[in-house]
Parts: structure tokens; sequence; C-alpha cells
């Protein structure tokens, strides 16, 4: 005779018996994300409107822009906010990546590089993304011969994994590129990041420090969509947020570039793939 487990709602868990099988302390269970405050969720999008207009601009640039427009804050609590935003000024500095990243980072390789076909060469990035009531991260990849978006994804972190899967994707809908160019934030100067590149037989280029032009074409898509879409139209929530990006990149694609000699996008990526 079969036999079968029948387990009534007594014999259910309990939150003590799963954290503790899960090996996580109750405390972490129970822990709530605390949300930014209405003030530095305003002076985040400040410093990201800012940024975009004076890609230079470090932490003491950005507390006296901020005093400005009203806000009193602090050195460390600018840099925090900065950081917490993904907000990069474009100076020659030091190294400041965690220790043990250094092997990740690569040499730029599209210094006097002719790009003339799609999917030679691909731009990838992330950016901070303000909501009505909170913020996500943007990643976005773009064909450089092209400007078409070939991949884009919102998360709310700053992760690698999340980064890397909209590459993924990109690769698994268009095939892969030959190089593919990025910073040196911490999504792309990981051993995951790199070991998929490598797998895939993909070249690694990455910006140098303090320099501005290194991924034009990537800074010039969120000057474009942050100015055209997201600061007119803030999202109440990530549903509404990942609406309206998807329609506008859709447009975005479809619409004449004066940078590829008022072609299309989406045209010049499917006539010459």
């Amino acid at each position: 005779m079969e036999r079968k487990l029948l387990i009534s709602p007594q014999d259910k868990l309990s939150i003590r018996q799963q954290c503790s099988l899960l090996s996580i302390c109750r405390a972490s269970f129970y822990y709530v994300a605390k949300q930014e405050n209405a003030d530095n969720l305003q002076m985040m999008q400040l410093m990201d409107a800012h940024i975009l207009e004076e890609p230079t601009a470090g932490v003491l640039t950005m507390q006296s822009m901020l005093a400005e427009q009203g806000y009193k804050a602090g050195y460390e609590r600018v840099r925090r906010l900065m950081r917490l935003g993904n907000i990069r000024p474009i100076y020659p500095r030091k190294h400041l990546t965690q220790l043990g990243d250094k092997k990740y980072i690569y040499p730029y390789l599209l210094r006097n590089l002719k790009v003339e076909r799609v999917n030679q060469v691909w731009a990838i990035d992330i950016t901070y993304v303000p909501m009505q009531k909170g913020f996500m991260y943007l990643t976005a990849v773009i064909d450089v011969y092209s400007r078409y978006i070939v991949g884009w994804g919102l998360s709310n972190t700053l992760d690698a994994e999340a980064s890397l899967q909209v590459l993924k994707v990109a690769v698994a809908e268009h095939g892969k590129p030959e190089i593919i160019n990025s910073d040196q934030g911490s999504q792309f100067t990981c051993k995951e990041y790199v070991e998929y590149l490598k797998d895939a037989s993909i070249c690694i280029s990455m910006d140098g420090k303090g320099r501005a032009l290194d991924n034009i074409f990537i800074e010039r898509f969120w000057r474009t969509i942050k100015y055209q879409h997201i600061y007119l139209n803030p999202a109440q929530d990530g549903i509404t947020l990942y609406q309206g990006i998807s329609r506008w990149i859709d447009k975005y694609n479809q619409r004449p570039h004066q940078g590829i000699n008022r072609n299309k996008p989406a045209i010049l990526f499917q006539m010459a793939a």
C-alpha cells in the first residue's frame, strides 16, 4: 500500500527551526532594511543630476551644491550617499577597489581602435535611477557601432550578479561581442564577471582611472535617458519604472541618431549583424 506523508498546520516548522536548518540567526530573518529619509533621497537625486553636468564633482563640490539648494550635509553623509547612489566623479585618484580586486583590472583596448561593425565592441555600465519613493539601479549594454541597446535590466542592489545577468541575456539574444568595455567598478572587477568573459572568449577592456571619455557612449546614453525620461517621469514603484524604461528604450532604438549619420540603431544593428 502506498504511504503518503500528511503534514497538518500544527506540524509546520517554527521560525526558530527554519532559521536553525538554514544556519541563519533569527535577527537576520526579522530584519527589515531601513529606507533612506526624504531629504537623503532628494539629495541623491540632486547629486545624480549634477554629476551629469559636472562629471568631476567630488564630495566637497557636491556639498557646496547641496548647500546652495538648502541642504546642510556633512562630508561623511554626502560621501555615503554618493557611494550608495554609485555617483562617481571622474578625476585621477588612488585605486580604491577592494583588496584582491586589482588582479581583475584589465587595460583599455579601445584607444585608436576603429569600430566598424556590430558586435565588435559593447559597453556596459550601471547607474542610479531615482523614483518617487526610493531608487533602483539600471544596467545597460550598448553596441558601440550601431548605438543599439542590446540589453538592460533593473536591480535594487549594486551586486555584480545583477549586471552579469543582463550581459548573459544580451549575449544569448544577440551573440557575443569581440570586446566589452566597462569602468573599474566593483561589478566588473570581480571573479564572476571576469571568468564569464574569459570562458566566452570575449576580450576585456576597462576604462583608465580618471578618463572621462573612455566609456563615452554609455555615458551619453545615461544623460539622454535621464533627461528625456527618468527625471521627467518619476516612477511610483519598480514595475512602473520598468515599464516606462522599456517603452523609452524601444523608441530610442528606433529613432535616428546624429552620431551614426541619422541612422536608426535597430535597423543598423540588424542590417550589419
